[in-house]
């Protein structure tokens, strides 16, 4: 089974999978919209880092999501 179709079976059995994928999909809005801005302030530039930072945790548990989903299914 690919991952794809792996993220596809979590989404629909695994709320917890649902929830990360949501908090992804909100860290990534809010690093747009910081983005857009040609400048950064300190701050805004601290916010931006811990936001990536919490961006790629909720990735990794994701995958992680993934590869315990493998484990389980063989």
């Amino acid at each position: 089974m690919k991952d794809i179709e792996i993220a596809e079976a979590l989404r629909r059995e695994n709320e917890n999978f649902r929830k990360l994928e949501e908090e992804h999909k909100r860290l990534k809005e809010t690093l747009a919209v910081i983005d857009r801005k040609k400048y950064h302030t300190a701050d805004e530039e601290i916010e931006r880092k811990t936001i990536q930072k919490q961006k790629l945790k909720v990735k990794d548990s994701l995958a992680a999501l993934i590869v315990q989903y493998k484990k389980n299914s063989k």
